[in-house]
């Protein structure tokens, strides 16, 4: 089957199937949050990425396996309504960034700071911070080693633009960031999964990057 990426509130989630990993969108609650279950294909061993809402739903995508950890992108609150609930029937580890930890209501096990790498059975996902949208925001990167990067975005990188900043200073620092650490580095081929919409790549968004800059957001 075909991964489109496409996903709407009530309807299906989408798998898009890797050599080690496995990775299944569903968009859950009133703001259209994307939710992503990660799955390392040689251990079954799975990580939820934003709990944002509706526990029934997250939690019957997680199925009887239940989940080993489930990392908050950011502290805004459509991202994690559904923590709570999704932590206590899976009682699975809590990852966020430092800077973000003390706005999420659930205690975060583990704090990450730029370049922590987080574990999902064999499969490894490295996590950048970026400042701007959030002071704590954390995207994580996947380096398929079988082909090109993936990376969930939170509310950092949509199609046609950066996550919301409500200042100049936030904007260039949250631009810089992205510059710096995700399209510099990365190839355009990189699958961008963000926390709400569709998904796109790198090379899709790169030639708007002066636009981007020359308007303010």
């Amino acid at each position: 089957m075909t991964y489109s990426g496409e996903v709407r509130v009530g309807g299906s989630a989408d798998v898009h199937e890797l050599k080690d990993l496995m990775i299944t969108k569903v968009a859950v609650g009133p703001m259209n949050n994307n939710a992503y279950l990660l799955r390392c294909r040689a251990t079954d061993e799975q990580l939820l990425i934003d709990a944002a809402a509706e526990a029934g739903t997250l939690l019957g995508t997680i199925g009887d396996d239940g989940i080993a950890s489930v990392v908050t992108t950011h502290r805004h609150g459509d991202h994690w309504q559904a923590l709570a609930e999704v932590v206590a029937a899976t009682r699975a580890r809590t990852y966020a960034g430092r800077e973000d930890a003390e706005g999420i209501p659930v205690p975060t096990d583990v704090p990450l700071d730029d370049g922590d790498v987080v574990r999902v059975g064999e499969v490894r996902l490295t996590a950048r911070h970026l400042v701007g949208h959030t002071p704590g925001s954390i995207v994580l990167v996947y380096d398929d080693p079988h082909g090109h990067p993936h990376v969930f975005t939170g509310d950092c990188l949509f199609p046609g633009g950066p996550g919301r900043t409500t200042n100049t200073a936030d904007f260039t620092s949250l631009m810089d960031g992205l510059e710096e650490k995700i399209f510099g580095p990365l190839p355009d081929e990189t699958w961008i999964y963000p926390g709400h919409g569709n998904d796109t790549t790198l090379g899709s968004e790169r030639p708007r990057l002066a636009e981007w800059r020359s308007r303010g957001w």
